[in-house]
């Protein structure tokens, strides 16, 4: 194209040669004629000609030459009349539109950002020119994947007003397949170790549908370079992949991939040294990096210890290092000495620091999460810290960073900060449904991001079946500017144990809490709170787990009265977040440590203590496998004396399981059960109506039991591993709201004072209806599948359990499903 560009300008430049004459003269006037678009003004900008000037033949030709370079116009020519010039121009028409059709493998966006590069984009002028290599180039691209049938057509419908509708049409065809790789030169390792290293495929049978043996260029280099890592690793420094070459099947349907390498001999490193300058701390880098002497040559170690030494020095500021390893190899004793060159350029500043993308939330919110700061040097570490902190914030989607030189400057730079946010909660009114709860209402405020001054406000009421619970709470996270947080709750409860699977009883709670919580660093955090509760208790079920509260508590005058309650609840806790987002984290962990206990002026005197943890490891470098697990545990009791009787957990504080806990089972069916002793009825002198007098009680050897519903203990603990994997069929945009994975439950809930010898004597029947409910082996298991999604609807959890370990009476589900609404 641009040998056309040439002959059309050279024999533009004849014609106006040949009307100007070839006498030198002085303008006297200046006209431009055909202009349309293109302002007078902006056009004479172009001609180095004015009115008094003497030109000649090379004046005008330097004119032309500059006139086609302003990419205004299509055609221009030059005349004289008398010691007038005149310019008649054709311009460039404008592109009205650019449309695609046909293409599959370049979607639009990728389409229209190649044609900005070539400054064709619509409301510009087209020049003609490109388009030749426009077609050129896309169908290079469309060979570099496979698709050697590939066709691109660009037309140009004209419009009026000297517009256009640009139109590029796409024949792809079928990607050609990888018939056979060959490697040409092996010897040390084989064709098969070889070739499963690499990603691209060779002649797939027809049930392996799911891979893919298209040729793809970029694909094949990759693949080269692994095998180059691979005996780079290994020692072999002199590898080399000596030619490519790539043939094609007459039919364009199949590529035979031919690769002649060179293996070479193993390499040991004799020694290593650095030159440059390492800001006095060369005997610190030099312990640290992975590099030592008398070992292999490895590629990867080499370039790891560079990676190493700039991320090393960027923490200081020098974001410019550069790190060279020179080898000096000695061929003869196949050893390679290793120069480290160093050069850490100058420190960078950072002069402005911009947030964009947050319409709700304020700067300050942002700012106060960042350790970089402005006017400090760039270190790329509070960078990636300043990162991580942003997204952990429940109304941050997505964070991401770049830092601009400033020119002119070497030493300073900007950084911009670009977010995402999301709902961070509203006003809300709905209905949910539980496999377990039923169905369930809820109406409030949930506001994470008040304002959008970052502090929570919550209004709420949840009921559900058997449970009514309503509350307020508000928590400001920057009570103080060091970050000391500071939360207020209130609210009212209402329980109805029968509903739940577990021994009767009604509770009716109510009260006020604050807590505050204090940074010690970025990742760990501890937290200090204050409770008044007053609870009322009532229809409580006469069971030995029971007697100690009922025994301790009863108003004799009054049996039936409600058990009333006054608690001062003390509460410290530890917390340790390295997850690297807050929703669906794939990498870091979660950790937590809880204590609670109530003040010995409070009715009841107790104590219980929870851990909760949660480890994310990456098994792929894209973050879409992930394997996880979890651990808890927990443990309460009472302490003192209370009307002679020595405290214990109260029954209603007992640990209990549920469905997201032991998934395959129903929630608490895992617990201990509430135990009844009761003395066998022996009957008394028979009244004068002939009906049986009351009992006689004798023997506890003749006593008998009655078990009831599950009551909990005051021991948990429980475990899982989870592989998540990507889920099927779903556009990678959509994994940030979608989970799924396979998993590993376990669990178990024990009452340590629970003591099965005190019924040993028992008649046999009756002993063998109890079990040790004080046993902390006695773990189920379960396996399954399960599929989290933050659907429009609201959150859904669905999970597919089979139980792998289970006792007799427990209940079991294969399949149970939560999912919530708000409108």
């Amino acid at each position: 194209m641009p040998i056309k560009k040439h002959i059309a300008v050279t024999s533009l430049l004849g014609a106006s040669f040949a009307a100007l004459g070839q006498n030198s003269f002085i303008v006297e006037d200046l006209k431009v004629e055909g202009l349309q678009r293109v302002a007078l003004g902006a056009a004479l900008t172009h001609i180095p000609i004015n009115v008094g000037d003497n030109v000649d033949q090379f004046t005008i030709s330097r004119t032309i030459k500059a006139l086609y370079k302003s990419g205004h116009f299509d055609n221009i020519a030059v005349f004289r009349d008398g010691n007038q010039i005149i310019f008649k121009v054709k311009e460039r028409p404008t592109i009205s539109s650019i449309e695609f059709d046909g293409n599959k493998d370049i979607k639009d966006e990728q389409l229209n950002e190649s044609l900005e590069q070539q400054n064709i984009r619509q409301g510009e002028p087209l020049d003609r020119t490109v388009l030749d290599s426009i077609e050129k180039g896309l169908t290079e691209f469309f060979h570099s994947i496979g698709k050697y049938n590939a066709k691109v057509e660009v037309s140009i419908v004209e419009l009026p007003r000297n517009r256009v509708k640009l139109m590029l049409k796409f024949e792809e065809g079928d990607a050609a397949s990888v018939r056979q790789i060959n490697l040409v030169g092996n010897e040390l390792f084989s064709d098969e170790e070889l070739l499963n290293l690499i990603e691209s495929q060779q002649d797939l049978p027809w049930w392996r549908f799911l891979s893919n043996d298209r040729y793809q260029k970029q694909t094949i280099e990759g693949d080269l370079e692994k095998i180059r890592s691979f005996y780079l690793d290994r020692g072999y420094l002199r590898f080399n992949i000596d030619s490519t070459q790539v043939s094609v099947s007459p039919e364009r349907e199949s590529v035979y991939v031919t690769a002649n390498i060179t293996e070479g001999e193993k390499y040991t490193v004799k020694g290593f040294d650095f030159i440059g300058d390492l800001l006095g701390r060369e005997d610190l880098i030099k312990d640290i990096v992975p590099l030592r002497a008398g070992e292999l040559y490895n590629g990867s170690v080499v370039t790891a210890t560079e990676d190493f030494i700039k991320s090393y020095l960027a923490r200081f500021g020098y974001a410019n290092a550069e790190v060279r390893t020179v080898p000096e190899i000695d061929d003869e004793n196949k050893e390679v000495q290793l120069t480290l060159s160093v050069d850490p350029g100058k420190r960078v500043y950072v002069r402005r620091i911009v947030v964009n993308g947050n319409q709700n939330t304020a700067d300050e919110v942002l700012r106060r999460e960042m350790t970089q700061l402005e006017g400090a040097w760039l270190s790329n570490q509070n960078l990636e810290r300043s990162k991580l902190q942003i997204q952990r914030l429940p109304y941050m989607e997505s964070v991401e960073f770049e830092v601009k030189p400033i020119p002119g400057v070497e030493d300073q730079v900007d950084v911009d900060f670009k977010v995402k946010e999301q709902p961070a909660g509203s006003f809300q009114a709905g209905v949910a449904y539980g496999s377990y709860a039923g169905l369930q209402f809820n109406i409030g405020v949930s506001e994470s991001n008040f304002l959008g001054s970052g502090n929570q406000v919550a209004f709420n009421i949840n009921t559900s079946r058997g449970s009514e619970r309503y509350s307020v709470s508000y928590t400001d996270p920057y009570f103080t500017p060091d970050g000391v947080s500071q939360g207020s709750s209130i609210f009212y409860s209402k329980f109805d144990a029968s509903e739940f699977g577990i021994v009767d009883y009604k509770s009716t709670s109510y009260g006020i809490g604050t807590n505050f919580g204090f940074p010690i660093n970025a990742i760990n955090r501890v937290n200090f709170g204050i409770r008044w509760i007053e609870e009322s208790l009532s229809q409580i079920s006469d069971f030995e787990q029971t007697r100690v509260l009922r025994e301790s508590f009863l108003n004799e005058s009054d049996p039936n009265a409600d058990y009333d309650f006054t608690k001062y609840e003390l509460s410290a806790g530890w917390s340790r977040v390295t997850v690297n987002r807050g929703m669906f984290p794939t990498a870091g962990s979660r950790q937590s440590l809880n204590l609670s206990i109530t003040t010995p002026n409070s009715d009841l005197n107790f104590f219980k203590i929870n851990y909760d943890s949660r480890f994310y490891w990456p098994i792929s470098n894209d973050h879409r496998w992930v394997f996880s697990a979890r651990a808890g545990l927990g443990y309460g009791n009472g302490y003192g004396e209370t009307n002679g009787f020595e405290q214990v957990l109260p029954f209603q504080e007992f640990f209990r399981i549920s469905e997201q806990e032991l998934r395959g089972f129903d929630r608490n069916t895992i617990l201990p059960r509430a135990v009844q002793r009761a003395p066998k009825c022996i009957p008394g002198t028979p009244k004068p109506d002939g009906t049986s007098g009351s009992c006689i009680g004798g023997d506890q050897q003749f006593d008998t039991l009655n078990l009831g519903d599950r009551i909990g203990g005051n021991a948990k603990a429980l475990a899982g591993l989870e592989l998540i994997v990507p889920t099927p069929f779903l556009d990678e945009e959509n994994t940030s709201s979608v989970r799924t994975s396979f998993f590993v439950d376990a669990a178990n809930v024990w009452d340590t004072e629970f003591d099965v010898d005190r019924y040993n004597n028992l008649p046999e029947d009756q002993y063998n209806l109890l079990s040790d409910f004080s046993d902390p082996s006695r773990f189920r298991v379960s396996t399954g599948l399960s599929i989290q999604w933050i659907s429009p609807m609201g959150p859904m959890l669905i999970s597919f359990a089979y139980p792998l370990k289970k006792e007799e009476e427990d209940d079991t589900k294969t399949i149970s499903f939560n999912i919530s609404n708000t409108f």
